[in-house]
């Protein structure tokens, strides 16, 4: 697929609103400038794809900003997950939910509601890197961090929905010391070379679309 001059809208959390990098670093900034697509960045800091428990929160979550997003994209980039995992208070779920209380649901909901607000226009999900706590359990559910991403597969799956899957294909590896100071220093979020790798993976991906 061709992106010069199409609109992107990245929805995420605290790695694509850009922490810990200057605004021309991040990711999908790197993909503007290398392709000439224009992005526009719906990160909040801290954001689940499900909802949370407090009012709050709940606004913040993935599931609830997507009335907020505009009217005009050519495409939408849904990249999240680690902190449903890491800090998130709502539960894993099961396969039949769809309401975006639990992650499972949640995933459900974001994709249907993307689809029925922009039913013409691409749709898609880049899975969450390795980061250094992922072999700790999960704070609400138990699980490992593979779990979240395996159903962000498999949910993405129930609809076509392609994926990028930085889990599987980044080459970030922070787990060993020296891949965390060379592209994650604090273990989650990605420095500026991270951020490249990122960057060039999500452009490799979309040639293939």
């Amino acid at each position: 697929m061709e992106i010069k001059g199409k609109k992107i809208y990245f929805l995420g959390d605290s790695i694509t609103e850009g922490c810990g990098v200057t605004p021309d670093t991040v990711y999908h900034a790197v993909v503007a400038r290398k392709t000439g697509c224009i992005s526009v960045n719906y990160g909040v800091g801290g954001s689940c794809l499900a909802n949370e428990v407090t009012e709050v929160e709940k606004q913040d979550s993935f599931a609830a900003r997507i009335d907020e997003m505009g009217n005009d994209p050519d495409m939408i980039v849904v990249f999240g997950g680690v902190n449903d995992y890491g800090h998130g208070s709502a539960p894993i779920g099961t396969p039949d939910d769809r309401t975006p209380d639990s992650f499972y649901g949640a995933c459900h909901y974001i994709i249907t509601t993307l689809l029925e607000k922009y039913p013409l226009k691409p749709i898609v999900f880049m899975t969450p890197t390795h980061y250094q706590a992922e072999l700790l359990p999960g704070v609400t559910s138990g699980r490992p961090f593979i779990d979240y991403v395996r159903i962000i597969r498999e949910v993405c799956g129930n609809y076509g929905i392609p994926i990028c899957d930085l889990y599987k294909n980044s080459g970030i590896a922070p787990i060993l010391e020296s891949q965390r100071e060379l592209y994650i220093p604090d273990g989650v979020h990605p420095n500026a070379l991270g951020h490249e790798i990122i960057a060039s993976r999500f452009m490799g991906f979309v040639r293939t679309l």
